[in-house]
């Protein structure tokens, strides 16, 4: 059972279409890899099937949250809260200050003090991989997978990608090389200004 479905999803600006004619099913423990050139609208795309990007065509249906992880630019850790603030935070944010704490185990791979500002690229995707894991979500998206990592550290980040897909989590990750897709499916997206 697909978890994310887009059917002839599009996004189209004053400047044209970001993306377009997008037909996608995902399902629950599987990982999807986005590719495309520069300013092919992956991370667009990625936005829009986690219903925080203004779509213009087709549609997207969802079946239980789809969690934002790591997407440079859009979502980021914040600088001055250490990595365990920002789980607090976010277990405050989903639970409210009353409710049962959502059980969240930090990447062991982090170091609980350190603060957002100083976080490296894999830490930052490895904090938005623990934060995303509050919302208990069927689908995780995560941006750039192949980008400022080395052949050591893009290793430990397919470890903990599939970790997710193990615990029956959908992710689709956005890369821009077919290589970097790791296990599961590639989907491919050409420029279409």
């Amino acid at each position: 059972m697909s978890v994310v479905e887009a059917r002839g999803l599009g996004a189209r600006t004053r400047r044209g279409w970001v993306f377009r004619d997008v037909d996608l099913d995902v399902a629950a423990g599987e990982r999807v890899t986005v590719t495309g050139p520069a300013g092919s609208g992956r991370t667009s795309l990625l936005l829009a099937l986690a219903g925080c990007f203004r779509t213009s065509a087709g549609t997207v249906r969802r079946e239980g949250v789809v969690a934002l992880a790591h997407v440079p630019g859009v979502h980021e850790p914040e600088p001055a809260l250490t990595v365990a603030e920002h789980v607090e935070e976010r277990r405050l944010l989903l639970d409210g200050p009353f409710r049962r704490r959502r059980p969240v185990a930090i990447d062991p791979a982090l170091d609980p003090g350190t603060l957002g500002r100083d976080l490296d690229v894999l830490g930052r995707h490895l904090l938005g991989l623990t934060l995303a894991r509050v919302a208990a979500p069927a689908a995780v998206v995560v941006d750039d997978v192949d980008s400022g990592l080395s052949v050591e550290e893009r290793a430990l980040l397919d470890e903990a990608l599939d970790a997710l897909t193990g615990d029956g989590i959908a992710v689709i990750a956005a890369a821009r090389e077919v290589a970097a897709a790791g296990t599961g499916s590639v989907f491919e997206l050409e420029g279409q200004r």
